[in-house]
């Protein structure tokens, strides 16, 4: 009797399904490799450059409780260029550990 007709066919569909059950567990998942940061920032626009002049960003700190004004530099901000706290969610969410520019007086 040959090896191939003792095999028993639950048994080599368990392992099949064990295996795919370990395959998927343990390979590195796919991650997006499009190279793109900007998921929606003005994306009409073949570059996104912000400028702030200087009078208008000490306006902002001068104006701030604080004395801050923070950036946004994780490009997920509703309030663009200005930082919402967006990062946070995306850093949690991607294991990333982006943060604003924050410019003090």
């Amino acid at each position: 009797m040959d090896f191939v007709s003792t095999l028993d066919p639950v048994s080599i569909a368990i392992g099949v399904g064990i295996g795919v059950v370990l395959a998927l567990l343990l390979l590195p998942k796919k991650q997006n490799n499009s190279g793109q940061i900007n998921p929606a920032i003005q994306k009409d626009q073949p570059k996104v450059a912000t400028m702030c002049p200087l009078k208008d960003i000490e306006d902002i700190v001068g104006k701030s409780e604080k004395g801050v004004v923070a950036y946004c530099r994780c490009w997920r901000s509703k309030t663009f260029p200005l930082c919402d706290g967006s990062h946070v969610a995306h850093n949690k969410s991607t294991g990333d550990n982006t943060g604003p520019l924050v410019i003090k007086k």
